[in-house]
């Protein structure tokens, strides 16, 4: 068997994969997946793809990973084994996709717009005013119903 290369990307993360038959040997920026994700959720996302098509211990990948935070990179690593699988096996793909491996997640961090804390986070100003055009509202409200 050649070896597969393919890519997966999440967030900023992009991860790059050699997959080769092997005995399961997976190898993150030359080091060995379980001390480079150190938590059992991160290694469960680098090896899922490899469960749901049932084979695991059967290849062997080379991960270079750069970009975004671990779960980010941990996640684009799931991704390029569940395309390098399909690539394989077309077979694989039917199971990959229902359980959502298949598809790369689109979702980015918003950009900071200028003039406001956050993305969308207006400054307090503007929720003081909202609060005082509301009380004015009610006094009007209350004011029109002690009349009549």
């Amino acid at each position: 068997m050649e070896v597969i290369n393919t890519s997966g990307r999440r967030k900023t993360s992009v991860a790059r994969i050699y997959m080769t038959k092997g005995s399961g040997n997976i190898e993150v920026n030359g080091r060995d997946y379980k001390t480079y994700f150190s938590t059992p959720t991160l290694q469960y996302y680098v090896t899922q793809s490899f469960n749901v098509s049932k084979t695991a211990n059967e290849y062997d990948v080379k991960v270079n990973v750069a970009g975004g935070g671990i779960t980010g990179q941990a996640q684009a690593i799931r991704l390029a084994i569940a395309k390098a699988l399909v690539e394989i096996n077309p077979e694989y793909k039917k199971d990959l996709r229902a359980e959502g491996l298949v598809t790369r997640d689109p979702r980015m961090v918003e950009r900071k717009k200028f003039g406001q804390k956050k993305h969308v986070l207006a400054s307090n100003s503007v929720n003081v005013n909202q609060l005082i055009i509301e009380e004015n509202y009610r006094c009007q409200q209350e004011q029109h119903l002690t009349r009549y």
